[in-house]
């Protein structure tokens, strides 16, 4: 097991150090997980495909959510709505 120390950006940006790096590409995709005070980095390609689309499409829930807490939603038929809905 490697480890090393990382610091966040003003940006929120972390930078992994070079020697945890070295067999990343640049424009990797990570799934970060926040659990209380632990984070967990894992890199996407090492998912299965199904749980990849599964984050995104609780993602998009998530944010549609908060989108018709705050009254910004749109009206749609049924039709539109499971035709929005195949597209995951």
């Amino acid at each position: 097991m490697d480890f090393a120390i990382a610091k966040m950006s003003t940006k929120g940006q972390i930078v992994i150090p070079r020697l945890l790096r070295e067999d990343l590409s640049s424009g990797e995709e990570f799934l970060v997980v926040k659990d209380k005070g632990t984070f967990v980095i894992k890199r996407v390609s090492d998912l299965a495909k199904n749980l990849k689309n599964d984050f995104k499409f609780a993602n998009s829930i998530d944010k549609a959510w908060k989108e018709y807490e705050k009254g910004q939603f749109k009206s749609m038929t049924k039709g539109d709505f499971l035709e929005e809905l195949d597209k995951w």
